[in-house]
Protein backbone atom coordinates (compact mmCIF):
# COMPACT_ATOMS: atom_id res chain seq x y z
CA UNK A 1 0.00 0.00 0.00
CA UNK A 2 1.38 3.49 -1.01
CA UNK A 3 -0.06 4.99 2.33
CA UNK A 4 2.27 3.33 4.20
CA UNK A 5 5.47 4.60 2.09
CA UNK A 6 7.57 7.48 2.77
CA UNK A 7 6.53 10.31 0.65
CA UNK A 8 9.71 9.77 -1.54
CA UNK A 9 9.39 6.36 -1.35
CA UNK A 10 5.73 6.51 -3.34
CA UNK A 11 6.97 7.83 -6.55
CA UNK A 12 8.01 5.15 -9.68
CA UNK A 13 11.15 6.64 -10.22
CA UNK A 14 13.34 5.74 -13.42
CA UNK A 15 16.56 3.87 -13.17
CA UNK A 16 19.49 4.84 -14.72
CA UNK A 17 23.21 4.35 -15.41
CA UNK A 18 26.03 6.29 -15.36
CA UNK A 19 29.29 5.59 -18.02
CA UNK A 20 32.32 7.31 -16.92
CA UNK A 21 35.36 7.62 -17.99
CA UNK A 22 38.81 10.05 -16.51
CA UNK A 23 39.84 10.38 -20.59
CA UNK A 24 42.20 7.82 -19.94
CA UNK A 25 40.89 4.70 -20.45
CA UNK A 26 39.87 3.87 -17.05
CA UNK A 27 36.24 3.31 -17.20
CA UNK A 28 33.31 2.72 -14.69
CA UNK A 29 29.24 2.36 -14.70
CA UNK A 30 26.94 3.22 -11.59
CA UNK A 31 23.51 3.25 -11.13
CA UNK A 32 21.56 6.35 -10.66
CA UNK A 33 17.55 6.93 -9.90
CA UNK A 34 18.34 10.96 -8.59
CA UNK A 35 18.06 12.65 -12.00
CA UNK A 36 15.50 14.35 -13.85
CA UNK A 37 15.14 16.68 -16.63
CA UNK A 38 15.32 20.36 -15.08
CA UNK A 39 15.36 22.55 -18.06
CA UNK A 40 13.80 22.55 -21.55
CA UNK A 41 15.95 25.02 -23.27
CA UNK A 42 19.22 24.31 -22.72
CA UNK A 43 18.42 21.04 -21.97
CA UNK A 44 19.46 20.04 -18.53
CA UNK A 45 19.54 17.65 -16.32
CA UNK A 46 20.05 17.56 -12.28
CA UNK A 47 22.23 14.39 -11.14
CA UNK A 48 23.01 13.03 -7.64
CA UNK A 49 25.95 10.79 -7.35
CA UNK A 50 26.81 9.23 -4.29
CA UNK A 51 29.91 10.01 -2.56
CA UNK A 52 32.60 8.05 -2.17
CA UNK A 53 31.88 6.16 -5.64
CA UNK A 54 34.39 5.45 -8.50
CA UNK A 55 32.06 7.37 -10.85
CA UNK A 56 32.04 10.28 -8.72
CA UNK A 57 35.86 10.59 -8.75
CA UNK A 58 35.49 9.73 -12.53
CA UNK A 59 33.23 12.58 -13.37
CA UNK A 60 34.91 14.88 -11.25
CA UNK A 61 38.34 14.71 -13.32
CA UNK A 62 36.63 14.31 -16.49
CA UNK A 63 33.61 16.20 -16.37
CA UNK A 64 31.46 14.71 -18.79
CA UNK A 65 29.54 10.80 -18.42
CA UNK A 66 26.80 9.24 -20.49
CA UNK A 67 23.62 8.74 -18.72
CA UNK A 68 21.73 5.48 -20.02
CA UNK A 69 18.09 5.03 -19.51
CA UNK A 70 17.74 1.26 -18.70
CA UNK A 71 15.45 -1.12 -19.91
CA UNK A 72 12.72 -2.81 -17.35
CA UNK A 73 14.51 -6.28 -18.21
CA UNK A 74 18.09 -4.92 -17.35
CA UNK A 75 16.75 -4.91 -13.62
CA UNK A 76 19.27 -7.86 -12.80
CA UNK A 77 22.44 -5.85 -13.67
CA UNK A 78 21.50 -3.52 -10.80
CA UNK A 79 23.22 -6.37 -8.15
CA UNK A 80 26.64 -5.51 -10.09
CA UNK A 81 26.24 -1.76 -11.25
CA UNK A 82 24.33 -0.31 -7.94
CA UNK A 83 25.90 -3.12 -5.17
CA UNK A 84 29.17 -3.39 -5.55
CA UNK A 85 31.61 -1.20 -6.04
CA UNK A 86 34.21 -0.15 -9.05
CA UNK A 87 36.47 1.12 -6.44
CA UNK A 88 37.10 -2.67 -5.88
CA UNK A 89 35.58 -4.70 -8.64
CA UNK A 90 36.06 -4.09 -12.73
CA UNK A 91 32.49 -3.99 -13.65
CA UNK A 92 33.74 -2.86 -17.35
CA UNK A 93 35.24 -6.71 -17.33
CA UNK A 94 31.81 -7.96 -16.05
CA UNK A 95 29.91 -6.41 -18.53
CA UNK A 96 32.52 -7.00 -21.45
CA UNK A 97 32.81 -10.74 -20.87
CA UNK A 98 28.69 -10.95 -21.22
CA UNK A 99 29.10 -8.88 -24.40
CA UNK A 100 26.69 -6.54 -23.15
CA UNK A 101 28.38 -3.13 -24.06
CA UNK A 102 28.83 -0.56 -27.17
CA UNK A 103 31.25 2.10 -27.78
CA UNK A 104 28.89 5.57 -27.95
CA UNK A 105 31.21 8.88 -28.17
CA UNK A 106 33.99 8.08 -26.35
CA UNK A 107 31.93 5.86 -23.30
CA UNK A 108 31.37 2.65 -23.00
CA UNK A 109 27.06 1.71 -23.17
CA UNK A 110 24.51 -0.95 -22.67
CA UNK A 111 23.51 -2.41 -25.81
CA UNK A 112 20.43 -2.65 -24.42
CA UNK A 113 19.61 0.54 -22.79
CA UNK A 114 16.68 2.29 -24.16
CA UNK A 115 18.20 5.47 -24.73
CA UNK A 116 21.84 7.23 -23.83
CA UNK A 117 22.69 11.26 -23.17
CA UNK A 118 26.00 12.22 -23.28
CA UNK A 119 26.07 15.02 -20.85
CA UNK A 120 28.56 17.57 -19.46
CA UNK A 121 28.48 17.67 -15.58
CA UNK A 122 29.12 21.06 -13.21
CA UNK A 123 29.18 20.69 -10.01
CA UNK A 124 26.90 22.09 -7.33
CA UNK A 125 28.27 23.34 -3.48
CA UNK A 126 25.43 22.38 -1.59
CA UNK A 127 27.71 21.18 1.47
CA UNK A 128 26.82 24.56 3.29
CA UNK A 129 23.21 22.69 3.79
CA UNK A 130 23.96 19.62 5.24
CA UNK A 131 26.60 17.26 4.57
CA UNK A 132 24.79 15.21 1.66
CA UNK A 133 25.18 11.77 0.75
CA UNK A 134 25.24 12.77 -3.03
CA UNK A 135 27.40 15.36 -4.93
CA UNK A 136 24.78 17.66 -7.19
CA UNK A 137 25.51 17.83 -10.79
CA UNK A 138 24.07 20.77 -13.07
CA UNK A 139 24.30 19.00 -16.87
CA UNK A 140 24.06 20.08 -19.83
CA UNK A 141 22.60 17.74 -23.04
CA UNK A 142 25.14 17.38 -25.68
CA UNK A 143 24.24 14.50 -27.52
CA UNK A 144 21.43 11.91 -26.95
CA UNK A 145 20.32 8.84 -29.30
CA UNK A 146 17.59 6.92 -28.46
CA UNK A 147 18.12 2.76 -28.89
CA UNK A 148 15.43 0.75 -28.46
CA UNK A 149 11.73 0.74 -27.48
CA UNK A 150 10.53 -0.75 -24.86
CA UNK A 151 9.80 -0.09 -20.87
CA UNK A 152 12.17 1.83 -18.97
CA UNK A 153 13.17 0.04 -15.54
CA UNK A 154 11.74 1.44 -12.66
CA UNK A 155 11.88 1.33 -9.04
CA UNK A 156 8.55 -0.40 -8.74
CA UNK A 157 10.23 -3.26 -10.86
CA UNK A 158 12.88 -3.11 -8.57
CA UNK A 159 10.85 -3.88 -5.46
CA UNK A 160 8.92 -6.51 -7.10
CA UNK A 161 12.30 -8.40 -7.26
CA UNK A 162 13.56 -7.37 -4.28
CA UNK A 163 15.94 -5.44 -5.62
CA UNK A 164 15.57 -2.80 -3.16
CA UNK A 165 13.28 -1.91 -0.10
CA UNK A 166 9.92 -1.03 -0.11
Amino acid sequence: MNQHKKPWNRVNLPVYSISSTDGNGNHNMHIITYATAISMQPKQFVCGIYNGTKTLSLVHRHKYFVLQLLAETQYKLVNVLGKKSGNNYNKIAYLEKRDLLTWWNGFYILKDALAVMHLAAHPVDITATAQPDHQLFICDMLAYKNLHAGNALTLDVLRHHKIVRM
